[in-house]
């Protein structure tokens, strides 16, 4: 089982030893993303809603260095720092999605990167 890397400098760099996304058995599995701008590396200005638009719009230029988009994610996994935030990250999470409603985990943590308030993961099925 051959496994690609995906690297797009549309998204933030990794901070890690870790790639943006690894594709296998035709699923692509992205690292989770933060609110960093990928042209500075900083994280976005604003609160929540923010954050989670700077996240998502990562998230999109991952897939679509593979030729997708959030059409075709399985499954995320959303983690808060608070969940007093839920509802406002939520929102804007169901505007992108649109009627896609891919499977998804929400848990709360005890903190993220550089003091970002919410990381989204995510597995999406690769064209045959």
């Amino acid at each position: 089982m051959p496994i690609g890397f995906v690297s797009t400098p549309n998204a933030p760099r990794a901070i890690g030893p870790y790639s943006q996304a690894t594709r296998a058995n035709g699923l692509l599995f992205t690292a989770g993303q933060v609110g960093f701008d990928p042209s500075t590396g900083e994280l976005v200005d604003g609160g929540i809603a923010e954050q989670t638009e700077r996240v998502l719009k990562n998230l999109r230029a991952i897939l679509e260095a593979e030729r997708l988009d959030l059409s075709s994610v399985l499954k995320t996994t959303v983690y808060l720092v608070d969940m007093v935030d839920f509802t406002e990250m939520n929102t804007v999470y169901a505007r992108a999605f649109g009627d896609h409603r891919p499977a998804r985990s929400t848990v709360a943590v005890a903190a993220l990167p550089r003091g970002a308030r919410v990381e989204i993961d995510a597995v999406a099925v690769l064209p045959s």
